[in-house]
């Protein structure tokens, strides 16, 4: 195959996959600026130890004073699935491991009914150490861990992020936009689809209103449907 006809084909590829994408729903895609860096350097990669160990006994915002226990992120290394919270709550304090509550219980079962396992995925959350009284975090308190997320984000390299609550949207998609707006479509940044949902908190307090879990699994079968299609667009490149 010369380089025209590799380039041609994986043109045609391209606007396979994008019409695929109309075809399902997942339109439009909305691309943020870029601030990943080049997640396909690998040169630049860090692994997901050396990112912990960099971390270190973190003290960089006020964050540290009183939390417990830094909650780093758990799940695959090398997960295709990456949800993204907002920060550790007493639970995940104490144990120093995301999602652990209530809230994680749900999110368990989300991600069962996702057919995944929660060893499948990757979890982690925009700040590291729980905020006092589970207050939202500040900003500069944001802009301090961010960097820590997105460098877990390169090392594992998912094919969908699924995002949970506003806070998260709004910090890895640098938007002002409420979470109502936000959500119902797919976001893309370095490649990557981010598809913004409710968070299991949320929809706990909320139980009695149907409408939220609804559009919740609205999300994630939008999430299910992206996976499927990378999953088949790399299945036939290298069938090439």
């Amino acid at each position: 195959m010369t380089e025209r006809e590799a380039q041609d084909s994986y043109a045609h590829s391209i606007k396979n996959y994008l019409e695929y994408m109309v075809r399902i729903g997942l339109n439009p895609v909305m691309i943020p600026e870029k601030d990943f860096g080049t997640t396909s350097d690998k040169e630049n990669r860090l692994s997901l130890e050396s990112i912990r160990t960099e971390l270190g006994d973190c003290k960089r915002c006020r964050l540290h004073e009183k939390r417990h226990t830094i909650v780093f992120g758990e799940g695959k290394p090398d997960a295709r699935l990456m949800f993204v919270g907002e920060g550790p709550g007493a639970d995940e304090d104490a144990q120093g491991r995301p999602f652990v509550g209530k809230a994680g219980q749900l999110l368990t079962r989300m991600i069962q009914a996702m057919k995944f396992q929660r060893e499948d995925v990757y979890i982690a959350n925009i700040v590291k150490c729980r905020p006092p009284a589970n207050r939202d975090p500040e900003q500069d308190e944001i802009d301090t861990c961010l960097p820590f997320l997105k460098s877990q984000i390169r090392a594992i390299e998912p094919d969908v992020i699924v995002t949970l609550g506003r806070i998260a949207a709004k910090a890895l998609l640098k938007t002002s936009d409420p979470l109502n707006v936000i959500r119902g479509r797919v976001y893309e940044v370095e490649g990557i689809p981010v598809i913004p949902t409710y968070h299991p908190s949320f929809l706990l307090r909320e139980e009695s209103d149907k409408r939220f879990k609804a559009m919740a699994w609205e999300d994630l079968q939008k999430a299910m449907a992206l996976l499927e299609s990378r999953r088949s667009r790399t299945e036939y490149h290298y069938d090439e």
